[in-house]
């Protein structure tokens, strides 16, 4: 089978609660809808990275989309996965460059270097994964450190919406109102309904926040006049990166981040599709540094595989690679198309606050799952210990600085997990005794 060789499948499949597996599709029209959904899924992250490090956001968008073909090839089309701006690299840049936090960054062609330098480090890392091969990494990670790893994943973000998407008491009520939408539509209905849970959600609250903002002067209005004054197409501001030593050396590191990111999201694929991914974890990680370079070298952030995507893959249990080939067509078109951009900008914040909270959830939840599918015994103490220091200093944010290079969050939790498993390990498990 080639890469663009997908078995089709009934929707008739999905309303008996069956899956979609990467290499299969459902009609064109069903698949085209769900990579809608993916880029609504991505698109407050992949905007919203750029303009905290002054990034041009269309730029972000439209390498985003590049970057996820590049993947996609890379990995033969065996790999569900969408990449957008990665976080990892805010800090970092805005150090590098002195970014003020408003307006375009002046120096950001120091940065943009440096994103390139990490993503040539990346491929490499790449490199030596596809030439040793992928035994170690069970070894390493077996379900119990696997599990923590990935519920990190979305118990890290969490703050997010709900520290930084609701500025007001009827933000955060609606907020809850858009996570009932999407809980309701999960639940209550059936067929594509169902599967399009997030987009279906979305669009209902964004009804409801536009009945009590703008008709009851409860919160703020849902303004569409960035909508009306946007061009419908645009060049978006590439940019050149500049090479400095200094700026490498201080973004390059990220990769170890990329590479703890896209591990745990490899392996949360593995367990929701119930295909073993081991042997594309080189080929994924130099798809994504290769991403990196790419996007580096033209203005945009540096891209991972997404944790957005992953949870509505979770929700609507379609991992067709299908889907994320025509996400990724659709946001090459935003991104030269300022008036679509203006359009997913005009979804309140609280809405897409309110949607992160379950897509995050979901890929804690999906954590939990790896555990009770792999039935991981938590009266041994091994256990026990690695998974309740793992999701703390995850949640938390624990960070530990090595000179000017901060590891915090999912990568201390990955690699804390990776370590203390190793040192536990060493004595045997029946010498623990139960919780």
């Amino acid at each position: 089978m080639g890469m663009f060789d997908w078995t089709e499948k009934s929707p008739e499949v999905l309303r008996q609660g069956g899956v979609i597996a990467p290499d299969e599709r459902l009609p064109w029209p069903q698949t085209a809808a769900m990579g809608v959904q993916h880029v609504i899924a991505m698109f407050g992250a992949t905007v919203l990275a750029p303009i905290l490090m002054g990034f041009d956001p269309n730029i972000a968008i439209l390498m985003s989309g590049i970057g996820t073909l590049v993947f996609f090839f890379v990995t033969g089309g065996k790999v569900p996965s969408y990449l957008g701006s990665s976080f990892a690299f805010i800090g970092v840049v805005i150090a590098a460059t002195s970014y003020a936090g408003k307006g375009p960054n002046a120096n950001i062609a120091l940065a943009l270097g440096g994103i390139v330098a990490c993503g040539a480090l990346y491929t490499l890392i790449g490199a030596a994964v596809q030439a040793v091969g992928t035994g170690w990494i069970e070894r390493v990670m077996p379900p119990v450190v696997t599990g923590a790893v990935v519920a990190v994943i979305g118990l890290n973000l969490a703050g997010i919406p709900i520290k930084n998407m609701a500025s007001s008491n009827f933000d955060s009520w609606m907020q809850a109102v858009t996570f009932v939408c999407v809980g309701v539509v999960a639940v209550f209905t059936r067929g594509m309904i169902q599967r399009l849970l997030i987009l279906i959600g979305l669009i209902a609250a964004s009804l409801i926040y536009a009945v009590l903002a703008n008709g009851l002067g409860l919160g703020k209005p849902l303004d569409l006049s960035g909508i009306a004054s946007a061009a419908w197409i645009g060049m978006p501001g590439f940019a050149a990166p500049v090479f400095d030593a200094g700026s490498m050396l201080m973004i390059a590191p990220v990769a170890i981040i990329l590479v703890a990111e896209n591990l745990g999201h490899i392996k949360a694929v593995t367990a929701m599709t119930g295909r073993n991914l081991d042997q594309y974890i080189g080929r994924a990680f130099i798809g994504d540094g290769l991403a990196t370079v790419i996007s580096g070298g033209a203005g945009g952030t540096g891209v991972t595989t997404y944790a957005e995507n992953i949870g509505v893959m979770a929700a609507t249990k379609i991992y067709s690679t299908a889907v994320f080939v025509v996400a990724a067509c659709i946001a090459i078109v935003l991104g030269f198309s300022p008036k679509f951009g203006a359009v997913i900008q005009a979804i309140p914040l609280p809405v897409m606050g309110g949607v992160s909270i379950v897509v995050f959830g979901l890929i804690a939840a999906a954590g939990a799952k790896i555990w009770v599918d792999n039935k991981v015994d938590f009266s041994q103490n091994r256990n026990l210990i690695v998974v309740a220091i793992t999701l703390v200093i995850g949640t938390g944010d624990f960070t530990l600085k090595f000179g000017g290079f901060a590891l915090g969050g999912i990568g201390t939790a990955t690699f804390g997990a990776i370590l203390l498993y190793a040192l536990l390990n060493r004595q045997p498990a029946k010498a623990h005794q139960p919780a």
